[in-house]
């Protein structure tokens, strides 16, 4: 296991250090200045611009410059937001926990709708039951996230009154009561999210259980006498969860990208809202920054699909 690790991480330098190099490459090239404020103040003589760029080392030619963000990314170095005036590091821990949050609970409450419906789905085909799941799944996997967000808005905020639309993060309350009203403001982004990947996973789940319910050793096995449900969760769920879990694992960066949305519609304080002001103020290194972010994801997830297999499928080896 760790000869595998190890040489997995070994695989993932050179990936990661090309994606950086054209992520930077694009950045660097991209129209905008991020002193372009700073250039619409006649306050500030052309002189002074240009020093500021130059501590920077925004006249340098890009390879310099992306040799010197590498060297300084190897330290813990992350680099200096334009727009915030504080390190990206420091920036980017300010909004991981809100956005673990938010993303890691839809990812639970999608995973706890898709596994238990997908399955009894899949083992009762062409049910009424199937049917419901499927025409369901369907809306929910056609439906964006912003539009089920205004709806969610609209009916529990602004008709009902029950939840707030806003996400904040200086909620004044202390003891249970700011946990409550932190459950609060939470419930509609995580619903929002988990609704829309639990559509998408109960159809591969479908499809995965489907696959295997037909093979010749779950016949077997119900040809012994065993119970629906020992079949069911020793035989059946287990082996169809080796191509799920691919695809949830796969699936971690995109939805990461897709609480982007989310976190706009509710105005919450994460890795999203940073990344589009951002995006807005032509602040590079925190874009260079949160791009990278994801670009490990992608990496680390795919580390984490392929070591689940083993676990699953004892066939599989690391050797």
């Amino acid at each position: 296991m760790a000869t595998y690790l190890l040489r997995r991480l070994i695989i993932a330098i050179p990936s990661l250090l090309g994606i950086s190099a054209i992520l930077f490459t694009i950045l660097a090239l991209a129209p905008g200045d991020p002193f372009a404020e700073m250039a619409a103040n006649p306050n500030v003589p052309p002189e002074i611009r240009e020093a500021i760029r130059a501590s920077f080392g925004l006249n340098d030619p890009i390879g310099m410059r992306y040799l010197r963000w590498l060297s300084a990314l190897a330290q813990g170095d992350w680099g200096f937001s334009f727009a915030s005036r504080i390190d990206v590091d420091d920036l980017i821990l300010q909004r991981v926990p809100t956005t673990l949050f938010i993303v890691g609970s839809s990812q639970i409450l999608a995973l706890c709708i898709a596994f238990p419906v997908g399955t009894f789905a899949a083992t009762r085909p062409y049910s009424i039951f199937d049917q419901i799941a499927n025409t369901l799944a369907f809306v929910g996997f056609s439906l964006p996230t912003f539009f089920t967000g205004l709806l969610f808005i609209l009916l529990f905020s602004v008709k009902l009154d029950w939840l707030p639309f806003v996400y904040r993060s200086d909620i004044a309350a202390t003891g249970w009561h700011w946990y409550w009203e932190m459950f609060r403001q939470a419930i509609m982004p995580i619903t929002v999210l988990g609704l829309f990947q639990a559509a998408s996973y109960t159809r591969y789940v479908r499809s995965a259980v489907l696959d295997v319910v037909r093979l010749d050793y779950v016949t077997t096995a119900r040809a012994k006498g065993l119970s629906e449900r020992t079949v069911t969760l020793r035989h059946i769920t287990r082996n169809a969860l080796i191509p799920v879990v691919t695809m949830v694992a796969l699936q971690m960066p995109a939805v990461f990208g897709g609480a982007i949305v989310t976190e706009q519609i509710f105005r919450i304080p994460g890795i999203g809202s940073l990344l589009i002001g951002a995006i807005l103020a032509n602040d590079t290194p925190v874009i260079m920054s949160v791009t990278f972010v994801f670009t490990c994801l992608v990496v680390l997830f795919n580390l984490i699909a392929d070591l689940l297999y083993g676990w699953l499928d004892p066939r599989i080896s690391f050797g």
